[in-house]
């Protein structure tokens, strides 16, 4: 069985100039797709880096509350030189 999910879609006014939108609709052109799909998946692409930068974020801030043990970072490297292969 073939299923297709269709998902609730609200369309948005985005105001871009000339250059810009003739930009798009070249890529969309090469990639045999639509603007909107474009725009959906570069909107898509924008999410997923914030989310990654948040993330970023969260470890950085808790390794600024609890700091790396320095024998434990020492050991990890002693090991990492041990066990890395060769290229």
């Amino acid at each position: 069985m073939d299923y297709h999910i269709v998902m609730a879609r609200r369309e948005v006014l985005v105001q871009l100039d000339d250059e810009l939108v003739g930009e798009l609709d070249e890529i969309a052109r090469a990639r045999r797709t639509s603007r909107s799909a474009l725009l959906r998946a570069g909107a898509r692409a924008v999410i997923d880096a914030d989310e990654r930068l948040a993330a970023d974020r969260r470890l950085i801030e808790a390794y600024r509350r609890l700091p790396e043990d320095p024998a434990l970072i020492e050991s990890a490297a002693r090991l990492a030189a041990l066990t890395a292969p060769e290229w």
